[in-house]
C-alpha cells in the first residue's frame, strides 16, 4: 500500500472506533462523568473538608489531576479491550488482516480510537472538576505528553488483554482485579510521602504512581517522584507493549488458533 492508502485505511479504522463509542455514549461517555462527580462530592467536599491541606493544596485541587488520571486511564483501556475482542467475537476482525492493511496501522487505529475516547472523558471530566475547584496549569507540555502517552499505554494494554481474551469475562478480569486496585493504590487520593518508608519503596513498584504524580506536576506543580523518570517510564513502557501488540498481531495469537 502506498502513503495515501495507508492513510485511508487508518483514518477508516479510527472513524469506526470513534463512532462506535459516540453512538452508545450514554454508556461511554455518560457514566464516567456521573462517577466523577461522585467522587467529588465524597471525596472532595465531604473528606476533603475534613482533611483540608495536601501537598500545599486543598484536598479537592490534589486530587482532581489524578481523577482526570484515573478516568483517561479506565477508558482508553475499555474502549480498546472490548472492541478488538468484539471484533474476534464477530469474525470480522478476520476480514481486516488478509486485507492489504498493515498490522502496524489496524493496531494504531484501534490504539488511537481508544486515545480519543481517553481524552475525551479527560476533558469531560476536567470540566466538571471546574465547577467543584480552581485548576493551576503549571507545565503545559508535560500535561499534554502525560495524557496522551498515558492513553496510549492503556489502549495498548487493552488491545493485549483483548488479544489474549477467550471470552467477555476475560475481558473484565484485568480492568477488575488488576487495574482498579493499582489505580487506587496509584496516589489518587493520596501523597505517598504520608505511607512508612517500607510502603513507599512497594508504591514505587506501581507504574500509575508515575502517571497520576506526572499528571499532579503538569497541573499542580507537585510531584512525589521525579518527573523525569515519570515520563521516561511511561514512554519506555509504551514502546514495549506496542512491540509486543504489534508481534502478537503478526503472529495471529488468539485469532488464527
Amino acid at each position: 500500500m502506498n502513503r495515501e492508502h495507508t492513510l485511508v485505511a487508518l483514518g477508516t479504522i479510527l472513524t469506526k472506533e470513534i463512532r462506535r463509542f459516540t453512538r452508545i455514549w450514554v454508556q461511554t461517555l455518560l457514566p464516567p462523568a456521573i462517577t466523577m462527580c461522585l467522587y467529588f462530592i465524597i471525596f472532595g467536599s465531604l473528606v476533603g473538608s475534613r482533611i483540608g491541606v495536601m501537598g500545599g493544596f486543598d484536598y479537592m485541587q490534589y486530587i482532581v489531576p489524578g481523577l482526570i488520571m484515573m478516568a483517561v486511564i479506565t477508558n482508553s483501556y475499555a474502549n480498546v479491550v472490548s472492541s478488538f475482542y468484539s471484533a474476534k467475537f464477530q469474525r470480522n476482525i478476520e476480514e481486516l488482516l488478509v486485507s492489504p492493511v498493515p498490522n502496524s496501522i489496524i493496531l494504531t487505529g484501534y490504539v488511537l480510537g481508544g486515545v480519543v475516547r481517553g481524552l475525551l472523558v479527560g476533558i469531560i471530566v476536567t470540566a466538571i472538576s471546574l465547577l467543584f475547584t480552581k485548576l493551576h496549569l503549571h507545565h503545559a507540555f508535560i500535561i499534554i505528553y502525560t495524557v496522551l502517552m498515558t492513553a496510549v499505554l492503556f489502549s495498548l494494554g487493552g488491545f493485549i488483554n483483548a488479544v489474549y481474551a477467550k471470552s467477555f469475562d476475560d475481558i473484565s478480569i484485568i480492568p477488575t482485579f488488576v487495574l482498579t486496585p493499582l489505580t487506587y493504590l496509584g496516589g489518587v487520593f493520596y501523597s505517598i510521602d504520608m505511607l512508612s518508608p517500607f510502603w513507599q519503596g512497594v508504591s514505587l513498584f506501581n507504574p500509575i504512581v508515575y502517571m497520576v504524580n506526572a499528571f499532579r506536576y503538569g497541573v499542580l506543580g507537585v510531584s512525589d517522584v521525579n518527573i523525569w523518570l515519570s515520563l521516561g517510564m511511561i514512554t519506555g513502557l509504551s514502546v514495549i507493549l506496542f512491540a509486543v501488540a504489534l508481534r502478537l498481531l503478526e503472529r495471529g495469537t488468539g485469532i488464527r488458533e
